[in-house]
């Protein structure tokens, strides 16, 4: 027996129909009649009842249809799981990130991939989150990580919520509201804002935070390096708003204060498009980042991860030091529906 007799058989039992059954086969009906004839006459009985009207299986063409019907799935799955084993020898996955994913360590997650999968090529895109929202439903990335925070991602993206981080206060140190605790986005109506480049997720979060304190924010400034803002901040020309983790860079002294009514937050996400078939090598990243922690750090990392931190070591935070009870609160990630 082969095992294209063998489809043949249990394709002419679902269809009941010669000609239809070898259009599913992608072959002539007289090829089709061949096979099955060569198939009984190899095993000496009967499998299929002719008449005018219909075919029909004989009660020993039922049985070997339904004994095929198990072996060829075995086959099917056993050539898909070889097939996906080759696929992650090699293949490419493209990566979406914005700018900064805070105390998310995208670098340590590529690098466990990379110990797992080192033949796969990693090839990473650092765009604004709208954009690559953009991307992923042109299927021009495979996955990003972004911030969806106020923003409509669209009915076919799956959002897997990595972390959230407050947004603080940054003020030059001879600022009048330098010795606050904390604020209210109200009370800085009047003055001039020094922001992230057009299209960047925090410039969002801070217009729309403005908004909803009632007032419209002067952007007087604007970078898309972090440490110029901070060097803009110190030097007195506007105040910003940056993640919590963000503000524990080194850099020129200013004053960091949370800001609360609204409390305004960044969060980073990992995105894909739903209802897309990923690649092997996709879908082994996707599955290994959807078991990263909040840290980025996935499960069942070996002992030194791939900051070179020993097992159990607490994790450091933008400078290098270990994270303390100044570490920015990290929100825990609820669990998505698996990819395809």
């Amino acid at each position: 027996m082969e095992l294209r007799q063998l489809r043949s058989l249990v394709t002419l039992a679902d269809e009941r129909h010669f000609t239809r059954a070898a259009a599913l086969l992608h072959i002539a009906q007289p090829a089709l009649s061949q096979q099955i004839r060569r198939l009984e006459d190899e095993l000496g009985i009967a499998l299929v009842d002719r008449t005018t009207r219909h075919v029909a299986l004989t009660p020993a063409g039922a049985r070997l249809a339904a004994r095929a019907r198990r072996a060829l799935a075995e086959v099917d799955a056993a050539a898909a799981e070889l097939s996906e084993l080759a696929g992650i020898r090699s293949g490419r996955v493209v990566i979406g990130a914005m700018r900064s994913t805070g105390p998310f360590d995208l670098s340590a997650l590529l690098a466990a991939f990379h110990s797992r999968h080192p033949g796969v090529e990693l090839l990473v895109r650092e765009e604004p989150s709208e954009v690559m929202l953009q991307r992923l439903h042109a299927d021009a990335l495979d996955v990003a990580f972004l911030a969806v925070n106020r923003l409509d991602a669209g009915p076919d993206i799956e959002l897997h919520p990595l972390l959230s981080e407050p947004l603080v206060a940054l003020l030059a140190p001879g600022h009048r509201l330098a010795g606050r605790r904390r604020l209210d986005m109200a009370e800085l109506r009047d003055e001039r804002f020094v922001v992230f480049g057009e299209g960047g997720s925090l410039r969002r979060i801070v217009v729309q935070g403005a908004r909803e304190a009632g007032f419209e924010p002067q952007l007087a400034f604007e970078s898309t390096e972090r440490q110029r803002i901070r060097a803009m901040v110190a030097r007195g020309l506007g105040v910003a708003l940056v993640p919590a983790s963000e503000a524990e860079h080194e850099g020129p002294p200013v004053a960091t204060i949370p800001v609360r009514k609204p409390a305004l937050a960044r969060d980073v996400t990992l995105a894909w498009r739903a209802s897309r078939r990923h690649s092997p090598a996709a879908r082994a990243f996707l599955e290994l980042a959807l078991s990263a922690d909040a840290r980025g750090v996935p499960a069942g990392a070996p002992a030194a991860d791939a900051r070179g931190a020993p097992a159990g070591a607490p994790a450091a935070d933008g400078r290098g030091a270990p994270a303390g009870r100044n570490a920015p609160r990290i929100s825990p990630a609820r669990r998505p529906r698996r990819p395809s």
